[in-house]
Formats: structure tokens, C-alpha cells, sequence
């Protein structure tokens, strides 16, 4: 009994530490100044800084004035990927929006990110 209740732990400890990880280069990017029409477009990398395979399954943006798209396949272990925002830049002015990432990441299921910036 001993012998079993000492491998159902090292199991369950080997379940705890064997996790997906999401790790962001940046989780905030400032756009800066930019004038009304330029590119909006924007790229936050991230790597799975865990042991198995990552998923997003989702990402949503705080308003539809910024459009995100994300890599939709699992990433490896230590492999990278990518969420693209793109911003409206017709709207000029301050802004500051939020965008949601879901995914597997067992301590981190949702993470924040934000861009920024001005339009002139």
C-alpha cells in the first residue's frame, strides 16, 4: 500500500510540474505618434516556455477597432508564435486597448496585453 500511494504522488507531482507555458517578448506595444492611415499593424511573439504543447484558443480585443488574428496550430516546447493586432488608424486621437489571450497555459490561462498610442 505504501509502494502505491508513493507512485500515485510521484505521478501527480510529475502532472503538476509537466505544463504548457505561455512566455511574451513584450506584453505592451506603443505605437508612438503615428499619422491617420499608416500601417496599424503590430506583432506580439510569444514562446511556450513549458514541456508540452500550447494552445490559443482564443483572442479578443477590447474593441473593433483593433482586429487580432493568432497562430491557430498547438506550439511545441519551446517553440514561438505570434498574435497580430492590426489598429484602425483612420480614428485619430489617444488610445489604449486591451487584448485578451486564452489558452492551455495552466497558470496563466488568460493573459493581458496592450497596445497604445496616438494618432495624428
Amino acid at each position: 500500500m505504501k509502494k502505491f500511494f508513493t507512485i500515485s504522488f510521484f505521478n501527480c507531482l510529475t502532472l503538476i510540474l509537466s505544463a504548457q507555458s505561455i512566455s511574451f517578448l513584450q506584453d505592451q506595444i506603443n505605437y508612438g505618434i503615428i499619422n491617420k492611415g499608416a500601417d496599424g499593424k503590430k506583432v506580439f511573439t510569444f514562446t511556450n516556455t513549458g514541456n508540452k504543447p500550447l494552445i490559443i484558443t482564443n483572442v479578443k480585443s477590447s474593441c473593433d477597432c483593433s482586429v487580432p488574428s493568432w497562430t491557430k496550430q498547438p506550439i511545441l516546447p519551446g517553440k514561438s508564435g505570434e498574435i497580430t493586432v492590426v489598429y484602425d488608424t483612420k480614428i485619430i486621437g489617444n488610445f489604449s486597448k486591451t487584448i485578451e489571450v486564452f489558452s492551455n497555459d495552466t497558470k496563466t490561462p488568460r493573459k493581458l496585453l496592450k497596445i497604445k498610442g496616438e494618432i495624428k
